[in-house]
């Protein structure tokens, strides 16, 4: 595999950390790597693979002679994504800003890979319960079709960045100290709470959040006719996110044939012994690439229903691990853009 140049904008911070894990654990073939982030952090010192790279200020000209650049999230890409493409350079974004332009592929690798072949120099990463909600919702479709899904999201304090699992940390010890703390980062108090609001409400009174894994489940997919309604919860979690989800196939699965599709489905490690008391927990499931799917069981109250329980990293393959993997796609189909 050709060894290509990668630019990382926001590698200070939580997903762009992650990504400098990622390439150094999947071997990613680097030849030349730039770190980027905004001038208050430009300046850090960051160690990868025995060397150390010192942080640039992010401008227009930081994707000249580069191959791939990988946007950690935030606002950046906005500014600088079209730059990078006019640089001759494949972005793989992590922010909301591109996903449904109907000119950018919106990838999971392990539902619909192909679709990296169509970009046109950027390529959107979904949002982190998208992601994990799709892996698990394939292996169903291509062998039921579905028709309709129900989820409730279990979303870990980590989803709203370091200062979420700060004020979890500061609020647990305030109030087990008989102290206020209160709430800054989250609409309200999070630590021993549940709070059924991520992000801003829309219309029909869903957040962003709901709306979301709506429609780009939807898109991912290549199917609008999927009716899906979703409610997104907040829980003082540090990490990894839970989603229970209720699904209505076009045909009948069984308990028993569901959790054999799983079992052999990319990217899915199926946890499900009720009798030993074995099922996913976010505990387990940190710093894991696998989404974990248990409690599979029928719906009784529809003739084609099915209930799952899934919990994945959400800063790995909800955001940096699939980023990497849409690289490797990359060079798999070996797509990268022309130098200009």
């Amino acid at each position: 595999m050709r060894k290509v140049n990668v630019v990382i904008v926001g590698a200070t911070g939580a997903v762009g950390q992650e990504l400098l894990n990622i390439l150094d654990e999947r071997n990613f073939p680097i030849n030349e790597l730039k770190l980027c982030a905004t001038s208050r952090s430009a300046g850090t010192n960051i160690q990868f693979q025995g060397r150390n790279y010192i942080v640039e200020e992010t401008t227009k000209d930081s994707f000249k002679g580069m191959d791939i650049a990988l946007f950690a999230g935030g606002k950046a890409s906005l500014e600088f994504a079209q730059a990078a493409v006019e640089s001759g350079c494949v972005v793989i974004d992590n922010s909301s800003n591109y996903r449904m332009d109907p000119a950018v592929p919106l990838v999971v690798p392990e539902v619909n890979p192909e679709d990296v072949k169509w970009h046109k120099g950027i390529i959107a990463n979904p949002n982190c319960s998208t992601i994990i909600m799709v892996v698990a919702l394939k292996p169903i479709y291509d062998a039921a079709g579905i028709k309709r899904v129900v989820v409730s999201t279990y979303q870990a304090v980590s989803g709203a960045g370091k200062e979420g699992i700060e004020e979890l940390t500061a609020q647990v010890k305030a109030i087990l100290d008989g102290q206020e703390y209160p709430p800054n980062k989250f609409a309200h108090q999070i630590a021993f709470n549940l709070i059924p609001h991520i992000d801003v409400f829309q219309e029909m009174d869903y957040t962003k959040e709901e709306w979301k894994m709506v429609k780009e489940t939807q898109k991912i997919m290549h199917d609008e006719q999927i009716k899906i309604t979703a409610t997104t919860v907040r829980v003082p979690v540090y990490r990894s996110h839970s989603e229970s989800i209720n699904i209505e196939t076009e045909r009948k699965l069984t308990s028993d044939e569901a959790k054999a599709i799983l079992a052999k489905a990319p990217g899915i490690i199926v946890q499900d012994d009720v009798a030993n008391k074995v099922y996913p927990m976010p505990l387990f499931t940190s710093g894991k690439d696998e989404v974990f799917v248990g409690r599979i069981r029928e719906d009784n109250t529809v003739d084609n229903g099915l209930n799952l329980w899934v919990v994945g990293d959400q800063i790995r393959k909800g955001a940096a691990t699939n980023t990497v993997q849409i690289a490797e796609l990359l060079l798999k189909y070996d797509c990268l853009m022309e130098k200009k």
